[in-house]
């Protein structure tokens, strides 16, 4: 069971990123699943949760109305499209399955991580 993090980069302030997150050795569509990223000395927070059939989002009031989760179920992938990117968004995005099929923000409900990707951005 592997998930991996991909997309992430160094942009400029306002420029737009979509980070993906492939999983393999089984399937996850009945899984709600989100991203959390880690900034340098903070510890790791929610950013979004998409849940197993898609038709719910949760979003953390940082991000709402400038990045977008989604699922495609049939790919086994995970998207998260950062638009607006602010310096504030420097960090490790890592996306995860959690144990259950609704949308959740609770990091311990999330039992499966992937390794992460670096999102840098610039002033």
């Amino acid at each position: 069971v592997q998930l991996q993090a991909s997309g992430g980069g160094l942009v400029k302030a306002g420029d737009s990123l979509r980070l993906s997150c492939a999983a393999s050795g089984r399937t996850f569509s009945r899984y709600g699943l989100g991203w959390f990223r880690q900034a340098p000395g903070k510890e790791r927070e929610f950013v979004a949760a998409v849940s197993w059939s898609g038709g719910s989002t949760d979003y953390a009031d940082s991000v709402k109305g400038r990045f977008t989760i989604s699922r495609d179920n049939a790919k086994n992938t995970l998207y998260l499209q950062m638009n607006s990117l602010k310096p504030e968004d420097t960090a490790v995005y890592y996306c995860a399955v959690s144990g259950f099929g609704a949308t959740t923000r609770v990091l311990h409900e999330y039992d499966i991580w992937g390794q992460g990707t670096l999102v840098t951005v610039s002033s």
